[in-house]
Formats: structure tokens, C-alpha cells, sequence
């Protein structure tokens, strides 16, 4: 379903890929709806495995979150070409098979299509990577796709919210992504919510 109400730069491309991590995508999902901005979605091949192997959810379920779904080789999908105006594209959780094809441009799927097109644009692009330990391939990766605009921002825990539950956890990352397109998302912020005396 599609929110005609919305602008197009209201919208926001929101991929799946198969590292561990697929809440990272839901949660995301969900807080895009709660924001009001329009959400597409793709779930690569890989990442539906990783859905029913680590949640509850079926693919349908998550399917159900977005506004408009996209399947991982629609090469000719809307999000494919850069007339198509968005806000950019959030990878949660990102493989580091798709942090390679983004960053050598080889874009096999719909997942890295996506993030070219928003690299080609100069739209935003925030790759929520998941792998430890890291090799310096990995490591050159993120240094190359960060040098062709994209923000690489592993999911890493705030400590200092005194979370108490992995699910707070997980928000408090995605919301600090969200920022990053700056799109507001409930989470304790350091100076306001928090501090040195909180």
C-alpha cells in the first residue's frame, strides 16, 4: 500500500540483506511508520532464510510492515533508477557480500542496484554492516564505500542507556541510523535524556 499523502522525499528504501540481524530491518520498519515516512522494502534470498531462522516472523509478516515491497531481482523496480526520488537507502542489517558488490559497483541484485543508484545520486546511504572479527578485505571495503559517500554504521550497543532488554538495544541502533536521514525515532539521547550524572 502506498501513502499518496506523502512527498517523495518522504520516502525511504529500507533493505534486508542475509547477515544476522533481520530485527534490525523490522524494527526500522516499524519506526518508519510510526515517523510517517513512506517505506519500500527488499528482502534479499538470503536474509528471508536468516527471518525465519532468528524471529518469530514470517516473510509475509514483514512483508506487511512496509508500504511497498520489492522482489531482490526486480532489476526494473522503481528503486532502481534514479529518478525515482527517496530520502536513500538503509541496509540493516548488511552482509558484507553486499558491502562487496556496493562497493565494486558489480550490483547483482536488487539490494545492491538500490544502493548504487543512491550513491550515484548522492543520497543517503547507511549500511548497518554485521560481521566480527573483520579482515582487511572487510576492512577496505568500508573504507572504499565510505570514500563513495556511504555511511558505514555497525549496530554497536550504547552501554551508557543502561539498556535492559536486547530489544532496547536494538532500537537504540536503529533510531541512531534513522538520524542519520534525520528522521526522528523514540531513543535515549546523551545530554537530554542521559549524562555523566543520569
Amino acid at each position: 500500500m502506498t501513502n499518496d499523502k506523502l512527498k517523495p522525499n518522504q520516502r525511504l528504501i529500507v533493505a534486508i540483506s542475509g547477515a544476522s540481524g533481520a530485527i534490525y530491518g523490522i524494527r526500522a520498519l516499524e519506526a518508519l511508520r510510526v515517523a510517517g515516512i513512506e517505506s519500500h522494502l527488499v528482502i534479499s534470498k538470503a536474509a528471508a532464510l536468516s527471518l525465519t531462522a532468528e524471529t518469530d516472523l514470517t516473510l509475509a509478516d514483514v512483508h506487511a510492515l512496509a508500504d511497498v515491497v520489492y522482489k531482490p531481482a526486480d532489476i526494473g523496480a522503481a528503486i532502481a533508477s534514479g529518478s525515482f526520488k527517496t530520502l536513500g537507502m538503509l541496509i540493516a542489517p548488511c552482509s558484507v557480500k553486499t558491502l562487496g558488490e556496493i562497493t565494486t559497483g558489480v550490483t547483482s541484485s536488487l539490494v545492491s542496484r538500490a544502493a548504487d543508484v543512491c550513491l550515484k545520486e548522492r543520497r543517503r546511504l547507511v549500511l548497518m554492516v554485521r560481521e566480527s572479527p573483520l579482515h582487511l578485505g572487510h576492512l577496505r571495503s568500508m573504507a572504499a564505500v565510505t570514500e563513495m559517500g556511504a555511511i558505514v554504521a555497525p549496530p554497536m550497543p550504547a552501554f551508557y542507556t543502561k539498556p535492559e532488554s536486547l530489544d532496547e538495544m536494538v532500537r537504540q541502533s536503529v533510531a541512531r541510523t534513522l538520524g542519520l536521514f534525520d528522521i526522528d525515532a523514540p531513543m535515549k539521547r546523551w545530554g537530554e535524556d542521559i549524562g555523566l550524572d543520569g
